[in-house]
Formats: C-alpha cells, structure tokens, sequence
C-alpha cells in the first residue's frame, strides 16, 4: 500500500499531514449524541435489554446484554441505543470500550457511563467507529479526562474532538478494507485465545491425573471412596484437611473497616481474591492495612509456602502458594491460609487446584448472591496422602512440564497482544491516510 498523492497540514500536532482532500471535523458536526433516553415515566414492566461499559472490549466486542424490567434495572440504564449508533465509554478506566451497533436493534439501553453517537449522512457511521477506535481519538480523549478515583471525559469536549473527513466516495473503500482486514486479525486472534484454552485444559488434566493416579502407570489401584476423585494407588491414604494443615481466617472481631486501609509504604498488603490470577500469587494492585491491624492478628501473618484459598466470593475456590522473597502481609475476610502443612507444601497446593477440591468447594458452598464456605467445611475436603518421596517426584514432574505449558501460553499471550496492537495501528494508519486504500483488491 502506497501514500496518498499528496497531502496537507492538518493543523493538528499529533496527526500531522492528512491527504488534501480530506477535511477535519470535530464530531458534534457530524454526528447526534444521547439523542433519545428512557424517561422516569417509563412503565415498570418495560422490558428492555442492558449494556454495562464492562459488556463492551478493546476490540469492539460487544457482550450479550443483560434483559431487565425497567422497574428492576440500574439506574445509568437510561440511553437508547438503535442501528449504527456507536457507544463509547467517557470512563476513563474503561475508555476503549467502544462499541459498534451493526444490526436492528430493539429495546437496546446503555449505561449513562456510555455517549451514544448518531452519524449524521456526512459519515458512514462504520468509519466513524474506526476513527473512535483509533490511537490518536483514545489519546485525545486522556489527555481531556479529569477526576482522580473515577476519571472521564466531558461529553461536550468528547464531541468537540476534531476527526478526519475524507470524502464520500473513499469512506465505503476504507470501511471494507479495514473490515476485511481486522476481520483476519480478530480470526487469528480468536484461534490463539482457543489454543490457549486447550493448554489450560491441558494443564488442569496433567495435574488431576498426577495426584489423585501418581506417577507409575503400572501402579496396583484402589477405589478411594470418593466418587470424584475416582481410583487412586492402593499404598496412598486417603485422608482429610484437618489432618494435614491448619487453617486460619479473619476472626470477625478482628475484621477491619475503610479508616485501617492505607497507603503503600504506610503498612502491609491485605491479600484479596485479586492477587490470586491463574492460580498464581501477584502482589500487583494490592490494598495495605495498618500495622496495627497486622500485628492484632499474627495466625493470618503470610510467609512462604502458606497456602491460601478464597472462601467468600464468585471466585470462591481460587488458590495460591506464596513464593519465597514476600513482603509482609496477611489476608482480607474472603481469604483462609493452610499453616502448618504436613505435606510437601507444593504438592498440596497442587492439590488444591484440582478438580476435586473445587467439586468439594461447589458441594459445600451455601449462599447464592454471595457463596461462601465454613472453615468447619474445609476440615472435611478429602485430600490424598501418598509418600513424602512420591509428593517431592510428583511436584518436580509437575513443576516441569507445567513451566512448559506456562511458556507457550505466556507466547501465545504475547501473540495476541502483538495482533492488537497491529490492529490498532493499522486502524489509526488507514484513518489518517498514512496509506492510501482506494485500489485495495484483497
């Protein structure tokens, strides 16, 4: 792909030249914005479909909406939403959530957090969901956000943002170039994400089967009297979680409130489910207690090789081994730590994050809204028991080929994030007419 045959100043700093039959517009001259809302006089029986600026990604995604009665609904679900309007997020924390409306819509509303553009006949409302999406217009938009907890953009400096124009007859051209080609970058994408799926699977197999079967194919095998777990080597005991760790959570009295959160550097990181991601530990985005809220509580103190379980929570089951080299910490009332562990501690927190520890977890967990599990409950989990020898193999075996498969995903991870950036980049390049696609033929 070539440039254009000539170009022009834009005027604008961050654009530079644009082609010379281009213009520049801010957007209020070429689109509507939040033109049509759901009044307070809307019946309560309305039903309606929802979207939450969660429910849309950085790729333009767009989740199922959420069905609702009117009388039932948040109350930022007011904005009416139709055929190729465009939704974006003035939230800065969710700001490259953008979403296109392709097809007829009814009944469709949108978080007040959203301004819903209206193209007006100037602009094929495709092209201006790609201009939105492109690095210059989100740049343009960050630099404009105030606010400090919950950033965003004013939606009248949202629409005085300028964008490029180029004329009638070349924004179809480069609407079905872009589509054709963002449509192979998202393929190429959603086959990778697919892959990594497989060898998270993959994973998650390969550890079932190493400690409930062990390492010896040929091993003799007994029925281990819990339906889930299945057969497992005839010299390995079964036991139960009482007997081989200790566990201790938050005691109520000595919980704490909002005044006890404090600053980085001010006192310790209180885990929360948060740090915990793939059943991995991260100290990243963490909260801090005081130290007087640290020392009132020294059982819940966190060192190497605790292991930890949420208890509370949708992500109830998730679990981590703490790694060496920790800062001090201790754990928020969602969380339980296993002391005093009298197995290989790897070995039972590769346990822990099988599928039958989280079959225990999905039995014995009460609540709907918000599940949760007694520590009582824990005590009872089946854990197995197989020599100290066995557990030191096993987690050497496992530490191996799991390190393995972490690799691949972590390069097909990075796989994706390189065919994002490529889509971004080629989306702001053909929207700024850094190359000319006119005569693109596929």
């Amino acid at each position: 792909m070539n440039p254009y045959p000539s170009y022009k100043d834009s005027k604008m700093e961050w654009i530079g030249e644009i082609p010379s039959k281009w213009e520049v517009k801010s957007i209020k001259y070429i689109s509507g914005y939040n033109l049509e809302s759901l009044g307070s006089d809307t019946k309560p029986d309305y039903e309606l479909d929802y979207l939450e600026i969660s429910d849309v990604n950085s790729g333009g995604e767009i989740n199922e909406p959420t069905h609702y009665e009117f009388s039932k609904s948040p109350s930022r679900c007011r904005r009416i939403v139709k055929q190729n309007d465009i939704i974006i997020s003035t939230v800065r924390t969710y700001l490259k959530s953008i979403g296109f409306i392709e097809n007829d819509v009814t009944d469709l509303i949108c978080s007040t957090g959203f301004c819903v553009l209206s193209p007006n006949d100037v602009i094929k409302p495709k092209l201006l969901f790609y201009l939105v999406r492109s690095e210059w217009f989100i740049s343009n938009v960050i630099s404009q956000s105030i606010g400090v907890s919950y950033p965003g953009i004013q939606t009248e400096k949202l629409m005085s943002i300028k964008v490029l124009l180029p004329p009638t007859n070349e924004q179809s051209q480069i609407v079905s170039f872009l589509d054709t080609k963002t449509q192979k970058i998202d393929e190429l994408i959603e086959k990778t994400e697919q892959k990594i799926e497989l060898l998270k699977e993959k994973r998650t197999s390969l550890i079932n089967h190493c400690v409930t079967k062990g390492l010896n194919p040929n091993v003799e095998m007994k029925d281990s009297g819990v339906e889930w777990i299945g057969e497992i080597p005839s010299h390995w005991i079964r036991t139960k979680m009482k007997y081989v760790v200790h566990i201790f959570g938050r005691i109520g009295y000595r919980g704490y409130t909002t005044e006890d959160i404090v600053n980085e550097g001010e006192g310790v990181i209180t885990i929360s489910p948060s740090n915990i991601r793939e059943d991995k530990f991260s100290t990243e985005n963490s909260t801090y207690l005081s130290w007087e809220k640290y020392h009132e509580s020294p059982e819940i103190q966190i060192f190497t090789n605790d292991i930890i379980l949420v208890k509370t929570g949708s992500t109830i089951g998730k679990t981590s081994i703490i790694p060496n080299n920790v800062p001090e910490m201790t754990i928020n009332p969602q969380l339980v730590v296993l002391k005093n562990i009298r197995l290989f501690p790897k070995y039972l927190y590769y346990q822990t994050t099988c599928r039958f520890i989280k079959e225990s977890f999905d039995i014995e967990q009460t609540g709907s809204s918000t599940p949760t599990i007694s520590q009582e409950k824990m005590n009872e989990f089946p854990i197995l028991n197989p020599s100290n020898d066995e557990q030191i193999q096993i987690v050497e075996y496992l530490d191996e080929q799991t390190q393995k498969i972490d690799s691949t995903i972590e390069k097909e991870t990075q796989r994706i994030e390189l065919l994002k950036e490529y889509r971004q980049s080629l989306i702001s390049e053909v929207v700024t007419g850094k190359v000319d696609v006119r005569d693109y033929n596929g």
